[in-house]
């Protein structure tokens, strides 16, 4: 209310100046028509009882004339002032003096003043007009004037802002206080399903922000439920963790027997056995990927990449007749990462796009994981392109966020999080490249693009003597 009352205001002194100009003009106006008598009068002189009445009906007290030779004539004579009246200049009016006029006519001077008006003609040729009148009429008019301004600028100040108020609490406050109510009700409890804010669906800042309130809560929730279930599975690791290795041990123990045997199978089978007990055993040490606080140091080292990624495949079932690995990688290819951590992150990737693969019921086709290599100003780049179903945009947002991350039903939404943390773990990243209804590609990015091993050399044959 006070705001358009303060606008309204700026509007109150020119208001009252147009009144007042107005209000003076019609007096000039009338006084000339009435001193148009002497134009008919005898020896255009009038009688005194006719300037009385003419006075009287044009509520001036003298009517002058100044003509274009610079005469001036006295058309209606009025009694002598006593005290000289103030003037108005009706032709030309600075801003100032002219905003300023109105209050000076109400609150200036005592009462009974003469003003003495000057105006263009419209009637006579002639310079000007001027007339001497009393103000008294001016001011009542004006003052009631003024007090009709006020009201009518309290009613529109009272009904604006009572309008402007109801707006803004409907279309602001209230959906404001909706938002405070849903932070204030997550903050205590983020497991309320009634702290939940849905979006209404509005397009300006307020719609914003609930969108961005809507997914934070859906984050942190998110973060929550990871927190929580990691802190399960650190307390459960740590209770089968013993059992755990004691059984591994004992798997070791039944290899190194198996691998006394002579018998060709076994033997060729015993390295691979071997080489995944070593892995389970390091694993169930380190107390699980993830119950752990972060993974140890990588030792990167060059590493021929077709043989990791045969093992990988191996372990992840790629096989001719399923969903066969495709390398493109030239023999001799080499990258620079930690062995293990380098098969963790192959195997997460292979089986999970031949999981993905498996579980599309409208395949005709064979499944197939492509690998390639190249490097990228000094970084090894491997890209694994399959044929699957692509990924959900709902599952790209989570992708690689642990046990969020899952596209699979049944799936534990680890897979990726650990490998994108190995890969980081060697100052590289592993990121979604491409993703659509023909398949997916990833791009692991490692430090380091180690020269290929040259093959060794032919050995010529004997020449017969």
């Amino acid at each position: 209310m006070l705001f358009v009352a303060g606008a309204s205001a700026f509007a109150l002194p020119a208001a009252l100046a147009a009144f007042e100009e107005q209000w003076l003009l019609d007096r000039v106006r009338a006084a000339e028509l009435a001193s148009m008598a002497t134009e008919v009068a005898p020896d255009q002189v009038l009688s005194e009882n006719l300037a009385e009445r003419l006075r009287q009906g044009a509520g001036v007290q003298t009517v002058a004339v100044l003509d274009n030779d610079g005469n001036r004539f006295l058309k209606v004579p009025g009694p002598r002032l006593e005290e000289p009246p103030y003037l108005v200049d009706l032709r030309d009016q600075a801003p100032a003096s002219w905003l300023s006029a109105p209050f000076q006519t109400l609150f200036g001077g005592g009462e009974g003043r003469m003003v003495r008006v000057i105006a263009e003609p419209r009637f006579y040729q002639a310079q000007f007009i001027e007339v001497v009148a009393p103000d008294t009429e001016l001011k009542a008019e004006l003052s009631v004037y003024l007090w009709r301004l006020l009201a009518i600028m309290a009613f529109v100040s009272v009904l604006a802002g009572t309008l402007v108020y109801l707006s803004l609490n409907y279309f602001l406050v209230r959906p404001m206080q909706r938002i405070t109510h849903s932070m204030e009700r997550f903050a205590a409890d983020p497991e309320d399903a009634g702290a939940r804010l849905t979006p209404s669906g509005r397009r300006d800042e307020i719609g914003r922000a609930e969108v961005q309130l809507n997914r934070m809560q859906d984050e942190l929730r998110a973060a929550l439920s990871s927190r929580a279930r990691l802190a399960a599975l650190g307390e459960a690791v740590a209770k089968i963790n013993h059992d755990l290795r004691n059984m591994l041990t004992s798997a070791q123990i039944a290899s190194e027997r198996l691998a006394a045997l002579k018998d060709p199978q076994v033997t060729q089978a015993m390295p691979r056995l071997e080489r995944a007990l070593d892995r389970a055993v390091k694993l169930a040490s380190d107390v699980l990927t993830y119950g752990k606080t972060e993974e140890a140091a990588p030792d990167a080292r060059p590493l021929t990449l077709g043989e990791a990624l045969d093992a990988a495949a191996e372990e992840a079932r790629l096989t001719p007749d399923g969903v066969r690995l495709v390398s493109l990688v030239q023999p001799g290819e080499r990258v620079n990462a930690d062995p293990d951590q380098l098969h963790r992150i192959l195997v997460n990737l292979m089986r999970n796009a031949r999981e993905a693969i498996e579980q599309q019921a409208e395949r005709t086709g064979p499944g197939m994981i492509q690998v390639s290599l190249f490097a990228d100003d000094g970084v090894s780049v491997l890209r694994l392109a399959d044929n699957g179903p692509g990924v959900s945009e709902r599952a790209r947002e989570r992708l690689f966020q642990p046990f969020a991350g899952s596209t699979r039903p049944g799936g534990a939404g680890l897979g990726l999080a650990i490998a994108r943390e190995l890969a980081q773990g060697h100052g590289g990243d592993l990121s979604l490249a491409e993703t659509g209804p023909e398949g997916s590609i990833f791009e692991l990015r490692l430090p380091g693009a180690p020269p290929p091993l040259k093959p060794p050399p032919r050995r010529r044959k004997a020449k017969a003597s």
